[in-house]
């Protein structure tokens, strides 16, 4: 039986910009357990809009329902209509975890140093990090600064941030983008196999659907439509 984690139902976001209007509408999208979800679309689809949402970081302009399900439900919705910011803060350090495009790593510091510095705020082991960085073929590289890795080892310590403290959902913004597909497919390989001995969720947005779709349980997309000249609407569809 799936475990649901994460519920929204009727959630909508406005944004407005140089005279433009976007709105991406969400009628419903629930993550279990253990998942690997995949979000496909072209740019300018709502992809980032819909990662910033997962992650507590842009509140809808309304929704019905957001919940989050941990030892108890927990409301969104209602948290950030008290702005309990502090608890939001909470939820996001402790249960979820965000790969950048680009990785993100701070560029005057060592490999080992960008994990420690996560880890640190999370109470993670430094013996934890050796670990996971044996697992993912990155321990070599430990004492190396980001300006000396390849795309595929940055990805991969992005990777090792992003779960060095056992988040429940790993949200991952087109991580495969700077690699040629070899290194791409190892990078989703890796985040399979992180999701299902885990059970973390992983929401991994891509513009290429043939990468993923060999390994996701669950495949998103949108439809996309000009309602006017100034009015662009997109709908999140399970493809």
């Amino acid at each position: 039986m799936d475990t649901l984690v994460l519920e929204l139902k009727n959630v909508l976001k406005h944004r407005e910009q140089g005279g433009a209007t976007f709105e991406l509408h969400v009628q419903q999208l629930q993550l279990n357990k253990g998942q690997f979800v995949a979000v496909v679309g072209e740019s300018g689809c709502g992809k980032s809009t819909l990662l910033d949402i997962l992650a507590l970081v842009s509140k809808p302009t309304s929704y019905e329902q957001f919940n989050y399900y941990n030892t108890e439900v927990i409301n969104i919705k209602q948290l950030w209509e008290q702005q309990q910011e502090k608890t939001l803060a909470k939820l996001r350090r402790l249960h979820f975890g965000y790969v950048l495009q680009t990785g993100g790593l701070l560029p005057f510091l060592t490999v080992l140093q960008n994990l420690q510095l996560a880890s640190e705020i999370n109470g993670f082991q430094d013996s934890e990090i050796k670990k996971l960085a044996e697992r993912l073929d990155i321990s070599n590289i430990l004492n190396k600064k980001p300006q000396y890795l390849s795309g595929g080892q940055r990805q991969r310590v992005a990777i090792l941030r992003a779960i060095s403290h056992r988040p429940q959902i790993i949200l991952a913004d087109e991580p495969t983008a700077a690699v040629d597909e070899t290194r791409a497919l190892h990078i989703i390989e890796d985040f399979h196999t992180i999701a299902k001995e885990n059970g973390t969720i992983i929401v991994m947005v891509t513009h290429n659907h043939n990468l993923v779709a060999p390994f996701a349980d669950v495949t998103y997309g949108f439809n996309v439509s000009d309602v006017s000249d100034t009015l662009t609407k997109s709908s999140l569809l399970k493809l």
